[in-house]
C-alpha cells in the first residue's frame, strides 16, 4: 500500500485530539484491577494492569502520573510479578526484549504512536519525525511528540528511543536523567536516529 497524503485539517484534527487528552483515560481508570509499586535503580516506578494486561508504568513525579487509584495494591498478581521480573532482568543487562502482555489504553493516534515504538529496537534510537513518517503522516510530527509523552507504560513501551532529529534527546516525561541512563544501559548514548519501517509502503 502506498503512503497517503492527508489534508492539512484532518491532520490538525489529529495533533488536537493527542494534546487534548486527559492525563489517565477513564476507560483505564475503570478498567484498573492491581496496582503495584516497585523501587527500580531510576526512582520508584507505579505498575498497574487491567484484566487484559500491563497498562501502566510510571515513575515517582513523572508528568502525567495519575492520582491515586481505586485498584488494590498486590504483591503477588502474575502479570505485574511478570513486570517486575523482566524489569529486574532488564535492569541488569540480562534482558533486550519484554513480552509482558500490554493493554495500551489512549486515542486511536495514540495507539498507533505506541505501536511504532514497540518496534524500534533496544540499541536504537529514532526521530519524532521519522515516527511520524512511519505512520504516514510526515507532517503531524508536534502530534505525534505529545502522543509519545502520553505514553503509559515507560520501558516497556520504549518512548525513551525518540530523539530529537539533530540527536538532541529532547523531553522525556520521567526526567532526561532517566532518558539518559536508559540510553546508557541499552548500549551507550544515542547516535543517528534510525528510520523505522513505513507501515503504509507496498
Amino acid at each position: 500500500m502506498k503512503s497517503r497524503s492527508l489534508n492539512p485539517s484532518v491532520i490538525e484534527a489529529h495533533a488536537s485530539a493527542a494534546l487534548q487528552v486527559a492525563s489517565m483515560p477513564a476507560s483505564l481508570r475503570a478498567a484498573c484491577t492491581a496496582q503495584r509499586r516497585w523501587i527500580s535503580p531510576l526512582g520508584p516506578l507505579l505498575l498497574v494492569r487491567t484484566a487484559r494486561g500491563l497498562a501502566g508504568a510510571w515513575f515517582e513525579g513523572q508528568r502525567h502520573h495519575p492520582p491515586a487509584l481505586d485498584a488494590p495494591m498486590v504483591d503477588d498478581d502474575p502479570v505485574l510479578e511478570r513486570a517486575v521480573v523482566q524489569l529486574e532482568a532488564y535492569f541488569a543487562a540480562r534482558l533486550r526484549a519484554f513480552d509482558v502482555p500490554l493493554d495500551l489504553h489512549g486515542s486511536a493516534f495514540q495507539r498507533a504512536v505506541w505501536a511504532v515504538l514497540l518496534a524500534i529496537a533496544p540499541g536504537t534510537t529514532c526521530s519524532y519525525g521519522s515516527v511520524a513518517r512511519a505512520l504516514g503522516r510526515p507532517l503531524a510530527v508536534r502530534a505525534v511528540g505529545a502522543a509519545v509523552g502520553r505514553n503509559p507504560v515507560s520501558i516497556l513501551v520504549p518512548c525513551h528511543r525518540v530523539i530529537g532529529g539533530d540527536g538532541s534527546l529532547t523531553g522525556y516525561a520521567g526526567g532526561l536523567e532517566r532518558k539518559r541512563a536508559l540510553l546508557r544501559l541499552e548500549g551507550g548514548p544515542p547516535a543517528a536516529p534510525q528510520k523505522p519501517a513505513n507501515r503504509h509502503a507496498p
